[in-house]
């Protein structure tokens, strides 16, 4: 009996984990674009900048950027002094 309430937890252990990585995988997956600036560092407070190497020009920044190419991608417009990063706060 106890060896089967092992298995048994075993793999709902496992299911409910290959569940939560596919909803991070499609989360990354759909980048976001926002209408401002103001809508974006609701969500990501230091903006969002392509790469992890990027130096900010415009100055110092109160918060660190979020780093994915791919929404960087979707709110390049943002990008008012074309650095790297949208939205730098």
């Amino acid at each position: 009996m106890k060896k089967i309430i092992k298995v048994l937890l075993t793999f709902a252990l496992l299911f409910g984990f290959s569940f939560s990585y596919t909803e991070h995988a499609e989360a990354i997956a759909k980048a976001v674009s926002y209408s401002n600036c103001t809508e974006l560092n609701k969500v990501y407070k230091g903006g969002v900048a392509k790469a992890a190497n990027i130096i900010n020009k415009g100055g110092k920044t109160k918060y660190k950027p979020f780093v994915s190419l791919e929404l960087y991608n979707a709110n390049k417009s943002k990008d008012r002094d074309k650095d790297g990063i949208a939205c730098e706060k």
